[in-house]
């Protein structure tokens, strides 16, 4: 199980590659070879032989694993994660002054943090193992570039504009996750296929626009201001929407198959990257929508 988000997966979920199928949702008592990759013992289990351990070979037997991941343990680990997130933005909101003043330096600050955040992002999505030190630090910096950038947005373009950000994110979650345990939004591989090629595709179109806008100026193609701003930040929205079933899907299949408790911290890094991709999708199209008025 990793994460689902589309810039930081490398892994699929081919039966193929040792991890849960979309195409085979586990049943009760099907922990056998060909049905369950994590199921001990078997050719399909990436857990069934041990690549960390300290001078074995490639392929040597794991030891047997007895505290596999469960939802208590994905709930605890993303609650830390998105709180410091929460916290971070907090304590950038109140210390760092956007006032004319000192606005360059609270951009400046902002741009640093989303930098770092974004390096810290690929460099846990890259290891081999969870590192919760890293993930944590990710939430830190994450949260220090949203809350003042959330805190600028709110005196020059929208006032109130970060909360009602905070509670379109929180319904978006919330319907997500409604529709996924109702059975309205069911994860196929076409369906993982689909989402993952509108969200390359969405953030390559984003990068051309942000060409276009340092070397041309202005808002470079027009995607991020007037009503085509308004329609690619709903398309954004969607699209993460759409990555935050992904990430369900994945703690599912991970719990029911057994993977190993360090897997939590995947499935809450993955959490934090797509809400905090909706907040910011969500704080652009209030701020759009409150300068056409």
């Amino acid at each position: 199980m990793r994460s689902s988000n589309p810039v930081f997966s490398r892994r699929g979920f081919s039966r193929d590659n040792g991890h849960a199928s979309f195409n085979a949702a586990p049943q009760a008592g099907a922990a056998t070879a060909g049905t369950n990759p994590f199921a001990q013992g078997t050719a399909a289990n990436p857990y069934a032989t041990n690549p960390y351990a300290q001078g074995t070979q490639p392929g040597a037997p794991a030891p047997a694993r007895t505290d596999a991941m469960t939802i208590e343990d994905v709930v605890t680990r993303t609650a830390m994660t998105l709180g410091l997130v929460v916290v971070a933005a907090a304590i950038a909101w109140w210390t760092m002054p956007v006032d004319e003043g000192n606005l360059g330096t609270a951009y400046g600050v902002a741009i640093g943090a989303a930098i770092i955040g974004f390096v810290l992002s690929l460099v846990n999505s890259f290891k081999r193992r969870p590192s919760p030190p890293l993930i944590l630090l990710y939430a830190a910096f994450e949260g220090v570039f949203l809350g003042i950038v959330s805190n600028i947005v709110s005196v020059y373009v929208a006032p109130g504009a970060a909360m009602q950000a905070v509670l379109g994110t929180m319904a978006v979650f919330a319907g997500v996750l409604i529709a996924y345990r109702t059975g309205l939004i069911r994860v196929t591989r076409r369906f993982y296929g689909f989402v993952m090629a509108a969200a390359i595709g969405f953030m390559l179109l984003m990068m051309v626009n942000l060409l276009f806008a340092v070397f041309g100026g202005g808002d470079g193609l027009g995607f991020r201001s007037g009503t085509l701003g308004i329609i690619f930040g709903i398309v954004a929205i969607v699209i993460g929407a759409c990555i935050l079933a992904l990430n369900f899907k994945q703690v599912e299949d991970g719990i029911a198959y057994g993977a190993p408790r360090e897997e939590a911290w995947l499935a809450a890094f993955g959490l934090t990257v797509t809400l905090v991709w909706i907040y910011i999708e969500m704080l652009r199209l209030v701020a759009i929508l409150s300068g056409d008025d």
